[in-house]
């Protein structure tokens, strides 16, 4: 029988993203193959450029402020963006937190910073 997981995010194994400085993850679930269930820190000024996933991303702000595609987003704040569409780029007006629900492989981005 399966069993339930358990992970405690405050003292989890958080990887810092070499691709995009200013921004750590800390992966929490493998939903659908090549899928993440992760959370995001992004440091105040860090800007992850504009990109598409092959699939849908479920975006929730758990703190902080960060601007996407010129919407400005803070706590509370969740957006979903459906396979194929460009989003970003996304820049941490001060520090920020997120969740983030991707069902499938990551995509490309653009070049010139970012997580």
């Amino acid at each position: 029988m399966p069993e339930q997981t358990f992970i405690q995010t405050d003292s989890g194994q958080w990887l810092n993203m070499e691709q995009f400085p200013g921004t750590q993850f800390l992966p929490l679930a493998e939903p659908v193959s090549e899928g993440s269930i992760h959370l995001l820190k992004l440091k105040a000024g860090t800007i992850i450029p504009i990109h598409t996933h092959p699939c849908n991303e479920y975006v929730y702000v758990l703190s902080g402020v960060v601007e996407t595609g010129g919407t400005t987003c803070s706590q509370g704040t969740f957006w979903i963006t459906p396979a194929h569409t460009q989003q970003g780029s996304h820049k941490a007006i001060t520090d920020v937190e997120i969740i983030t629900i991707r069902l499938g492989r990551m995509g490309a981005f653009e070049s010139g910073g970012g997580a």
